[in-house]
């Protein structure tokens, strides 16, 4: 019988929790359709050659907690940060993903920061809603 897997560093993000929407983006929806606005996510690999405006993500679905793997856009998430994860269920789910140091996973997360923040902002070109509570327009945001 096996211990508990290895703890390994990932980035983690969280889901932002008002997003634009619709034409011009004049409509806001909250969170996205897998996950509630705020929910924590793991990234597990991102995808290079598009720019990495697709993420593919682990963390609670929107609709029964459970956990779920799926990719994600990048402009719906914000803070970026370096995590030691401990999890049984996300560690089985990266299982093959590789384990990279913490340096790389830093590393990793600033760009990412800054693609979703470009992201964000090129998406839609009209101006925003009023009141508007995107992402953008909020107060910042300290994530957990």
């Amino acid at each position: 019988m096996s211990g508990p897997p290895e703890p390994f560093w990932l980035v983690a993000a969280n889901v932002v929790l008002w997003r634009r929407y619709g034409p011009l983006g004049q409509e806001l929806r909250p969170g996205t359709k897998a996950y509630r606005g705020g929910a924590k996510v793991y990234v597990v690999s991102t995808y290079p050659g598009t720019g990495n405006q697709q993420l593919t993500t682990v963390g609670r679905g929107r609709h029964t907690g459970r956990w779920i793997t799926i990719d994600t856009a990048t402009r719906h998430l914000y803070g970026f940060r370096a995590r030691l994860v401990y999890s049984p269920a996300v560690l089985r789910r990266c299982a093959g993903a590789g384990r990279a140091p913490r340096a790389e996973a830093e590393e990793l997360a600033a760009p990412l920061e800054r693609i979703a923040g470009e992201e964000r902002h090129a998406w839609h070109g009209g101006p925003h809603p009023d009141p508007c509570l995107c992402h953008a327009c909020r107060p910042p945001v300290s994530p957990g």
